[in-house]
């Protein structure tokens, strides 16, 4: 299948919603965490599938702001699970010049999680491909109104006019910053929605969701059948079929 992916249009940017990890354990008797320790080869298909691709930014929604309602025993564990992962997959992603990096309320993770990203990402900083960025203690609306604080504290301190606020100057105050929107988000698990998951980012991205596979099952070619999927989709951005074409032929 890989053979068929035209490298000349490949997604910049793919986003990731790693669904389903808890109900695939449940359906092998297991414990949701079960499932949580079995998604770590799902996600280390997904990076090296990309770096090998060519893809320049994978984003992969880790832990959102909602998640600390779950269960503490489940939620610890996944904290414990996230240091331990982080400090295994070093070599992994300097072996394949994978540049690590995190957006969210970084200050809601627990210390050592905060002291083990930190580490990692100042270790993988000089890498030059793929980059890597967990999204941690994040969601689309907290994204969007802090950054709607920190243009309201500029105009109240009088640096900035209300007028001179624009899509540029907002989307520079988002935590993704300059990092490309979007271009393809997948989801695992059956679900249709994107979960308060880079709302901004999305606007205009391509959606592919996968029916019957939760994330542990996730493997290079589910990645591989999602972006053919991609490239026979005519991405006219507002714009009607036959502008795109008559640009495409210049």
């Amino acid at each position: 299948m890989k053979e068929l992916i035209d490298s000349g249009n490949l997604p910049k940017h793919i986003a990731v919603i790693m669904d389903g990890n808890g109900r695939w354990a449940q359906n092998q008797g297991a414990a949701r965490v079960f499932g949580h320790r079995n998604a770590i080869k799902a996600v280390r298909e997904v990076t090296e599938g990309c770096a090998e691709l060519g893809v320049s930014y994978l984003t992969l929604y880790a832990f959102s702001t909602e998640n600390w309602a779950r269960p503490q025993f489940e939620v610890r564990a996944l904290m414990e699970l996230l240091v331990q992962s982080i400090r295994n997959e070093i070599p992994t992603m300097l072996k394949n010049n994978v540049r690590l990096d995190t957006i969210g309320d970084m200050e809601s993770l627990p210390v050592s999680c905060q002291k083990q990203l930190a580490e990692a990402v100042e270790i993988t900083r000089e890498n030059t491909g793929l980059n890597l960025i967990l999204a941690l203690g994040y969601s689309g609306k907290w994204d969007i109104l802090q950054a709607a604080r920190k243009l309201a504290t500029d105009v109240q301190k009088g640096i900035l006019k209300p007028e001179e606020i624009n899509e540029t100057l907002l989307n520079k105050h988002l935590s993704t910053q300059d990092r490309p929107e979007v271009d393809l988000m997948l989801r695992t698990g059956g679900d249709h929605r994107i979960s308060n998951f880079l709302l901004w980012q999305l606007a205009y991205a391509e959606l592919y969701f996968y029916k019957d596979l939760f994330w542990p099952d996730f493997r290079r070619e589910h990645l591989y059948e999602a972006i053919l999927a991609y490239q026979k989709t005519e991405r006219r951005f507002g714009k009607t079929g036959e502008q795109v074409k008559a640009n495409g032929a210049k």
